[in-house]
């Protein structure tokens, strides 16, 4: 009997062990799946019953040089389309038509650049492609190309009419009708009906063109539209994560640039990059230049949802990090002062003899480090209404999308004198105390047939580097032009970065130097800016800024700094180091700065607007003829202060006539500059010439 017992209680110790030992595994396996892989686990699990998202990140911050935000991100939601996540047997076009009835109940406008009119009897919103913004005809081209195969592969935007469309027996209204076969659209469709689905079609057809089914059929959609969303039956409508650009200061548009979605025929190098075809891209201006340090890197996010399509929970597999942040060289406060007094001056000029067709340009540098201060072009744009304003602002005769101060190229005229006398002095072609009688009229040596005016045709008597430079006399400059050379000449030219791009980042015109025909000699009249030369108001700035740095020529530049987006780390830095220095005797700095000052000063031709300048300045203007009886451009060129130059300043007014006329637009430019230095907010850190 009591082995018996001992037998049984064997039995039990054993089947206990047995039991604490699966006690043990199982205990084990569960700390290892809930504790050492909840992650991999929790994500597994997740990705049973959901779906993955991309996250999109938000651009980076633009600031000028003081940390002054220009333009920034805000977050917002956007109503997308995505046609894979129609539930089986859901109708397409039904379910678009239900979102395009959501947003006009709402009164809210749909991402929908198919360019006909939205309501019959149609047309194209076109007469050429080339009226239409970049995003929109280039998106149009590579539908007809590739998805409607009616024109031919190498077809460009500016081969593409109304007319060729219609000579192809594809009117706006034929075009209407063919879509609505294209998509399939039900024929229980009204027209108008049908031509708002086929704009969302259109648009989703681009985007199967990248390789997506989605697009962001209405951005930065507000709570009421969240919850009709949410609340309602809509199937293929999702509410995803966005930003926008939001602009915190109406100047500076040319300098600040756009941001576009990403065309079809550029997806394919892009996605190389890690682009997606609904991402955005910097296009122009300082968003395109900086689209490495601005463009932020998409996250990924688990979504759940249940039967009923709400949202259970999230997961981020990784989470978006924002784009970098970019100061700008730029001084927000003078950039402001400058397109103010341009505006000024051309306003008060049109007003006088309605010439609406009028422009201007200017740029500020600082002297020795090339960074840009300020750069502005007239007339302007509000950037947050670009795409709003398109059509109206290409319409317009004044052109407002060309930037001038880095596009326009103009006849330096005499605003290039001081430089040929740093030539002529460098060169021995005269020194500083040579004397040279100006008669007033200049005759080529050894042919009395060719010959030039001085604009005093009186003459001014005997003058030197300095005092031909005060009183602009083309006879001087002549001289120095025909014994040095044009070869000479365009050698200094180019050391001071004139007729070649600056380099900076928004990209600019070369310009244009001047050149003999064949068999002459235009030096004597290049000399004095005349000639078949052009440069930019931007090329004009750098040049005096190179002049009174004693020849330190530096690369004009946008980039004060590249900062992480937590301001935690510097990761770029503008360079200010000059390219080149032009060779300069202290006595021919001293003869040009003198020259330049006299025009300032009592008896200048400009002392009359400089007397209530705040500090001392050198300055020289140019009066260009443009023949035909058309007003002269007028240019004007300064820097400041004079014993110690900071800024160098250059302003281009189209038919402004006399360059002088520009003075008051300059002395209203270094005022604004040097009154807020001493408030302790400035910056740190036969075409003949007139005269």
């Amino acid at each position: 009997m009591e082995r018996k017992d001992s037998q049984s209680n064997i039995r039990l110790y054993v089947l206990g062990s047995l039991l604490a030992l699966a006690l043990v595994v199982y205990i084990g396996v569960l700390y290892d799946i809930q504790i050492n892989q909840h992650d991999y686990y929790l994500a597994r699990s997740i990705r049973t019953i959901t779906q993955e998202e991309t996250v999109e990140a938000s651009r980076g911050v633009i600031t000028d040089r003081s940390g002054r935000e220009m333009v920034s991100s805000r977050s917002s939601y956007n109503l997308t389309f995505d046609s894979s996540a129609l539930d089986e047997g859901e109708d397409e076009n039904e379910a678009i038509l239900r979102l395009v009835k959501l947003c006009q109940s709402q009164g809210v406008a749909w991402v929908d650049n198919l360019p006909i009119t939205k309501t019959a009897p149609f047309s194209y919103t076109f007469t050429s492609l080339t009226e239409l913004n970049e995003t929109q005809r280039n998106r149009f081209t590579a539908f007809l190309r590739d998805q409607l195969e009616v024109v031919p592969e190498d077809t460009t935007a500016e081969d593409i009419t109304a007319d060729c469309l219609s000579s192809l027996g594809l009117s706006a209204h034929a075009m209407v009708e063919r879509l609505r076969q294209e998509f399939k659209v039900p024929v229980a469709f009204s027209l108008n009906e049908a031509r708002s689905v086929i704009g969302v079609q259109y648009e989703l057809s681009i985007r199967k063109l990248m390789n997506t089914t989605a697009y962001a059929m209405v951005e930065d959609i507000d709570t009421q539209m969240i919850s009709l969303l949410n609340d309602g039956d809509y199937d293929g409508a999702k509410i995803t994560a966005s930003s926008v650009r939001e602009y915190k200061t109406t100047n500076a548009a040319h300098i600040l640039g756009t941001v576009t979605p990403i065309w079809a025929e550029e997806y394919d190098a892009l996605k190389e990059q890690g682009y997606s075809g609904n991402d955005r891209i910097g296009r122009s201006g300082v968003e395109a230049a900086f689209e490495q340090y601005l463009r932020g890197t998409d996250g990924k996010r688990i979504v759940s949802t249940n039967a009923a399509g709400k949202i259970t929970g999230e997961y981020y597999e990784k989470a978006p990090q924002p784009g970098n942040t970019v100061e700008l060289t730029i001084d927000l406060s003078l950039q402001q002062a400058v397109e103010s007094a341009l505006a000024e001056a051309v306003a008060d000029m049109n007003a006088e003899d309605g010439d609406e067709t009028r422009g201007a340009g200017a740029a500020v540098i600082q002297v020795g480090t090339g960074e840009v201060l300020a750069l502005a072009s007239y007339p302007t744009y509000d950037p947050a209404a670009y795409n709003r304003d398109y059509n109206s602002l290409l319409a317009n005769p004044a052109n407002p999308l060309l930037n001038r101060a880095t596009q326009g190229a103009y006849v330096p005229a005499s605003t290039l004198k001081p430089l040929v006398a740093v030539a002529a002095l460098e060169t021995g072609a005269t020194t500083p105390s040579e004397k040279i009688k100006d008669t007033g009229k200049w005759y080529y040596p050894g042919d009395p047939n060719s010959w030039l005016w001085c604009w005093n045709h009186s003459g001014h008597g005997r003058v030197n580097a300095t005092t031909a430079i005060t009183n602009s006399c083309n006879y001087y400059f002549a001289t120095m032009g025909y014994r040095m050379g044009m070869d000479t000449l365009r050698e200094y030219l180019t050391a001071f970065g004139l007729g070649q791009s600056t380099g900076i980042e928004i990209g600019d015109r070369a310009g244009t130097l001047p050149e003999n025909p064949p068999g002459e000699n235009q030096a004597p009249w290049a000399a004095f800016g005349q000639g078949n030369q052009l440069y930019t108001p931007l090329q004009l700035a750098n040049y005096v800024a190179t002049l009174v740095s004693g020849g330190k020529h530096c690369q004009p530049h946008l980039l004060k700094a590249v900062k992480s987006y937590d301001n935690t780390q510097i990761l770029a830095v503008g360079d200010s180091t000059p390219t080149n220095v032009v060779e300069m005797k202290d006595s021919t700095l001293q003869a040009v700065k003198e020259g330049m000052l006299g025009y300032t000063q009592p008896g200048g031709q400009v002392y009359s607007y400089f007397k209530d300048c705040v500090v001392t300045a050198g300055a020289k203007t140019g009066t260009a003829q443009l023949g035909g009886g058309t007003t002269n451009n007028g240019v004007f060129v300064c820097f400041a202060p004079y014993d110690d130059p900071q800024i160098a300043v250059s302003i281009v007014i189209e038919h402004g006539n006399a360059g002088a006329a520009l003075a008051s637009t300059a002395v209203k430019i270094l005022n604004a500059y040097f009154t807020a230095d001493e408030i302790g907010t400035a910056i740190v850190g036969e075409n003949q010439l007139l005269q």
